[in-house]
């Protein structure tokens, strides 16, 4: 039988061990895909933590097994804290809810229950194997870790995020055309960190030309690369010898139906009124396993994702400098009076270095 302990203390500990599992789950940011991030922690009889993990990568064992097989026999009778409803499918792994009913939990406590048809069920597999199950516990601390995998599952979409460094007057490069460095080295460090936590990062022809950008990730130990993808709509952007087409990551060139190119495999999309049609893009690389993208492209190419109504989050790296001309951080996006402009949400705000780091998402009210 489970030791009960009084109701606060237990809620305390329930929720304390959940907070780590969400910690847990956001280490297996960019190499889950196509799957969820998961963190799990297990609690014995007693309350005391005795096991956790977390979903390392695709194909390879669930948060749950991960911490069972941590807490050995002393997960029987206690409580299992997981961020997602456990999976009640046999994919590359067997399912997780009958391994907690195996291991003899007798609690079952998670956050976000699982949208997918082809994995929920598993908290009435629980409930009739005679477990206590509890749904919600810190639900949106959970929904905001997962979040990729979530619009992906709706949307049927990866989850954009547009990631821009600028001027406090908003401009990404000078006149001339100069931004090195506008933001500081501290927020560049940053941006490795968010490719890291991302399938793909996406620039298009102008950045190509401007700065024959590598876009792999540096100075992170253990990070799996994303894939480097780059519009290319009248194939001319990439040339022979471009840093993007080492071996130190994988690589997409997405051009024009109509196109002709040197490059023996390339994405080929159908045109829109500008450049590459941008839904066609995020179906591709959905159909890839991609379930979150970091867009790093200029101008034209984020005003493209969000004329497309495909930008989920902004993140900008405001650096405290002015320039007073050069291009600006956004191009055409489709808006043309203020009633129509896309309203944010700020979300974080954070100094980074000299720098400010604004994270947003559209907000609710727009939709």
């Amino acid at each position: 039988m489970r030791q009960e302990d009084p109701v606060a203390p237990t809620a305390a500990a329930e929720a304390d061990a959940m907070r780590r599992a969400v910690a847990l789950a956001a280490r297996g940011l960019g190499s889950t895909s196509p799957n969820p991030v998961v963190g799990c922690v297990v609690l014995d009889a007693h309350g005391t933590v005795v096991g956790e993990g977390y979903h390392q990568q695709a194909g390879g064992p669930h948060a749950e097994v991960h911490a069972l097989r941590a807490a050995g026999d002393q997960a029987r009778g206690g409580t299992a804290l997981v961020t997602l409803e456990p999976c009640n499918h046999t994919g590359r792994t067997g399912p997780c809810a009958q391994a907690l009913i195996e291991a003899g939990i007798a609690r079952v406590v998670y956050a976000v229950s699982d949208p997918n048809p082809t994995a929920t069920g598993g908290a009435q597999t629980l409930r009739t194997a005679g477990i206590d199950v509890e749904a919600g516990l810190l639900e949106d601390e959970a929904r905001v870790g997962n979040i990729a995998w979530l619009t992906a599952v709706k949307t049927g979409r990866p989850y954009v995020t547009w990631k821009y460094a600028a001027t406090l007057d908003g401009r990404i490069a000078a006149a001339d055309g100069s931004s090195r460095w506008i933001s500081s080295a501290e927020s560049r460090a940053d941006v490795h960190r968010l490719r890291a936590e991302c399938d793909a990062v996406v620039v298009g022809s102008g950045t190509m030309r401007a700065d024959d950008p590598h876009l792999a990730v540096r100075g992170i130990e253990g990070a799996v690369q994303p894939l480097r993808v780059v519009v290319d709509t009248e194939a001319a952007a990439v040339e022979p010898g471009a840093r993007i087409l080492d071996d130190a990551a994988p690589t997409l060139i997405a051009v024009a139906e109509d196109a002709t190119t040197y490059l023996p495999e390339v994405l080929r999309l159908p045109r829109a009124a500008r450049g590459l049609d941008i839904p066609a893009l995020l179906d591709a690389l959905h159909a890839r396993g991609v379930r979150s993208v970091l867009l790093e492209g200029g101008p034209t190419l984020a005003g493209a994702f969000l004329a497309a109504g495909a930008v989920d989050r902004v993140i900008g790296y405001l650096a405290p400098v002015l320039l007073g001309a050069g291009p600006a951080a956004l191009a055409d996006a489709g808006i043309t009076t203020i009633t129509d402009a896309l309203r944010l949400d700020v979300t974080e705000t954070v100094t980074i270095g000299p720098d400010l780091r604004i994270t947003a998402v559209p907000s609710l009210k727009e939709s």
